[in-house]
């Protein structure tokens, strides 16, 4: 196991790493592609979801035209409940606070979504920079969102990492320089983060509170 003793800022993912809404997630996609009148079948949904929507849109050879209304759909059906965090993951977060660490979030999510919930969920305070898909122009594995989100914290890639539950993300990571730290969820893209050879791969994220000693 790779020790990582010289980092003091910590990026996440959300949906997955931090928000428990895989569930939820694939139910609004489900619906969202009945309603532009394609089929999303538990088994194809497995294999070709993947953080960056518009991948999967691409896969279900969704005209480039169409995509906007696609996600319009996703946010109408996905409404405003909010998932529950990972078991654990707020306890880290408190843990990290209260051992000095800079945090922040780089998601996929949509701002609106994803302010709503970290409000809901009284987390709003706790993170330095919130990068979400409107603030970028490439989208994940792209580094863009992890070196934007270091700059709004004004730090820099070699004492920081990034913790996330796809291939995606752990390419993202690596691509901007910083250290990657996988964490099983339950979305699909997960099973696959063994082979991405993260710096660090943990099972759960009470893991990370024991990694970090606090």
């Amino acid at each position: 196991m790779r020790e990582m003793t010289s980092i003091d800022t910590i990026l996440f993912d959300w949906d997955g790493t931090l928000l428990d809404s895989a569930p939820y997630a694939f139910q609004a996609f489900q619906k969202a592609f009945a309603d532009l009148g394609i089929a999303l079948e538990r088994d194809l949904y497995d294999r070709i979801y993947s953080p960056n929507w518009y991948g999967m849109y691409q896969a279900l050879e969704l005209p480039e035209q169409r995509w906007r209304e696609a996600d319009e759909l996703w946010t109408q059906h996905y409404g405003q409940k909010t998932a529950p965090l990972v078991e654990g993951s707020r306890d880290v977060l408190g843990a990290l606070t209260g051992g000095g660490y800079w945090l922040g979030i780089v998601t996929s999510g949509s701002r609106i979504r994803v302010t709503r919930e970290l409000k809901v969920l009284e987390l709003e305070n706790i993170f330095g920079a919130v990068v979400c898909n409107e603030d970028v122009i490439h989208k994940k594995p792209h580094p863009e969102g992890v070196q934007l989100a270091l700059r709004h914290l004004d730090k820099n890639a070699e004492s920081c990492c990034y913790v996330g539950d796809s291939p995606a993300d752990m390419e993202m990571g690596k691509r901007a320089g910083v250290k990657t730290i996988g964490i099983r969820s339950g979305y699909p893209s997960s099973r696959e983060l063994p082979g991405t050879n993260p710096d660090l791969f943990f099972d759960s994220i009470f893991q990370l509170r024991d990694h970090f000693r606090l």
